[in-house]
């Protein structure tokens, strides 16, 4: 339920700004929480948070990278819009890469941005930036303010447009004579009337009908589950479906989490680094179930030998995505939830798949994910297991990008929905650490933690001010390889070890840095001290960075090279 617009601004005897409005109408959106850095073009804006005496918690990021990012963990947590303000020129634009994340892996965020006053835009104003023509392509919708009479419909549309249909990013670009303008008459309730957006949200039956007939008749049959199942809120309707007729499931990587990974019809992760069992089924299958996937190429390897032999069944929210890379031969365009509650209630027989089942149970004895242990240097893959031993498989992980991402994707298997938290479609270097504080700041009684690479981490690692201000309990573990290690091992792979700019030849000490933000801070070198420490870091009641030194030329494994298709995997168990 949202809240009620109520607000007692000190200095009540001045008149309302745009920025008290604006205020007033997050609250009825349901705010508690916006993410952000003060700047001239949005100080009317801070003005009004300050007078507001904490009516809105507000978090003062160091870098407005790390304030989006930690909106999208946020709004991945919550399932609600993460809201964020930057300001205009400088600001707006740090904060693109963010937008750009957050429309490729769906996540709802309305982002405010200052902008220059109405009378100079056009310019070339002092911090003028064109964020209108520089966001189009990279969101679900966008508006300028022109007048504070439209404060309140443009409000409104934007929450509904951001977490409606595919969730994605809204920007709201505010002139600073709007946020400082004087609101003139109280404004109306307004209604939302938005005829050129209507998602549609319930399956067409026909499709429903024809899908659950080719179950029926199917032999090798697989289900490839994506995010918009989580987005759809799904995941127990998704487990039941599954069931009802013991369909094998393989998930995406963001779609990691919607199915539990320790159930006998889950096959693990699919693509590029996905397991042996996953591919196969996926190059082998007669029918493959999408639901709320998009069937990038990291997923489906060369198209030429993605599902050759498989009719396919695409359930999506977003008309857009079905048929585009893959053709579709059954289409529903619907929200996960209700096709998944309309496939549930239609009864329709079940596949007679003895043989496929037996098949994959024997690929996944036969060639399960695997790794050589060490006992004098710390392996990574076993340092994701102890990660997960150490907190029973029940932590929200956020994760920055490369070989660690898949190591975690692959080792630290989840059985609950929504604790993953991963930069999927664009991989974004930099978004595991403040993911991991908006996920933080969203579940506060949650174990929390942030695995990282010592490169990415260095991207964002200003933000350690942040959990030591609000002593949020964030265990940032650091796979420290010394390296850029996803580009080391392509360099490795595909330029005969022509390890150009990706082995850094030094990296701060991260203890001492830990201990300069006044957070407590370990380095583990071996096994053994990997053993006896990790268990004294979770139970520690507060931030910590660990920086963990790991095998520098490990590679992540199975792995299938660029224009292969799922079935020509390398590194496969011997």
């Amino acid at each position: 339920m949202k809240a009620e617009a109520k607000l007692e601004f000190q200095a009540s005897t001045a008149p309302k700004t745009g920025g008290d409005l604006l205020l007033e109408l997050l609250i009825k959106e349901g705010v508690d929480t916006i993410f952000g850095y003060p700047g001239g073009a949005v100080l009317p804006i801070y003005d009004s948070i300050h007078r507001a005496q904490g009516s809105i918690k507000h978090i003062l990021f160091r870098h407005e990278q790390g304030s989006i990012h930690a909106a999208e963990g946020y709004a991945r947590i919550t399932g609600k819009p993460g809201v964020v303000i930057g300001t205009s020129g400088p600001g707006a634009t740090n904060l693109v890469t963010g937008i750009t994340d957050a429309m490729m892996d769906s996540l709802p965020l309305v982002v405010l941005t200052g902008q220059v006053a109405r009378s100079v835009i056009g310019s070339d104003a002092f911090q003028e930036a064109d964020i209108m023509g520089i966001t189009t392509p990279i969101t679900k919708h966008n508006y300028q303010v022109q007048s504070i009479e439209d404060l309140p419909r443009i409000i409104k549309e934007a929450f509904h447009i951001a977490s409606t249909g595919r969730p994605g990013p809204v920007v709201v670009d505010i002139p600073k004579d709007i946020s400082s303008g004087i609101v003139q008459e109280e404004p109306k309730d307004v209604s939302l009337q938005l005829p050129g957006y209507q998602p549609t949200i319930k399956p067409n039956p026909l499709q429903i009908k024809k899908l659950t007939d080719a179950i029926g008749k199917a032999k090798r049959p697989v289900i490839l589950a994506g995010a918009g199942i989580l987005h759809g809120k799904a995941a127990a309707e998704f487990k039941d479906f599954a069931e009802k007729h013991q369909l094998p499931v393989v998930t995406t990587l963001l779609g990691i989490g919607t199915f539990p990974a320790n159930h006998p019809l889950s096959l693990g992760m699919g693509g590029m680094h996905g397991t042996y069992v996953a591919n196969m089924a996926l190059y082998e299958c007669d029918l493959l179930i999408n639901i709320g996937a998009r069937f990038d190429d990291r997923l489906t390897g060369n198209l030429k030998h993605f599902a050759p032999h498989a009719k396919v069944a695409h359930i999506d929210i977003d008309p857009a995505e079905i048929g585009k890379n893959v053709p579709t031969d059954i289409p529903i365009v619907s929200d996960s939830k209700e096709a998944l509650l309309e496939l549930l209630n239609l009864d329709g027989d079940s596949p007679e798949q003895q043989a496929w089942a037996e098949k994959l149970k024997e690929y996944k004895q036969q060639f399960p994910l695997w790794y050589k242990h060490n006992q004098q240097e710390i392996c990574p893959q076993w340092l994701i297991e102890s990660i997960h031993k150490v907190t029973s498989g029940d932590a929200i992980v956020a994760t920055d990008v490369g070989q660690h991402q898949m190591w975690a994707a692959q080792y630290y298997t989840f059985n609950e929905p929504d604790r993953w938290i991963t930069s999927g479609g664009l991989g974004t270097m930099g978004f595991g650490f403040p993911a991991a504080i908006g996920a933080q700041i969203a579940s506060p009684e949650s174990t929390v933690v942030a695995i990282v690479g010592d490169a990415g981490f260095q991207m964002t690692l200003q933000e350690l001010s942040i959990i030591y201000e609000r002593n949020l309990p964030v265990k940032v573990i650091i796979v420290n390889n010394g390296a850029l290690g996803m580009v080391r091992q392509w360099q490795e792979a595909f330029y005969d070890e022509r390890y150009s700019e990706s082995l850094l030849m030094s990296h701060p000490d991260f203890v001492k840095l830990a201990d300069s933000y006044g957070i407590k801070g370990f380095r583990i070198n071996t096994p053994e001290e990997l053993i006896t420490t990790l268990p004294e870091i979770f139970a520690y009641d507060g931030p910590v960075l660990v920086d963990c030194r790991v095998i520098q030329l490990e590679n992540v494994y199975p792995m299938i090279a660029p224009g292969k298709g799922l079935h020509e995997m390398i590194g496969v168990k011997p």
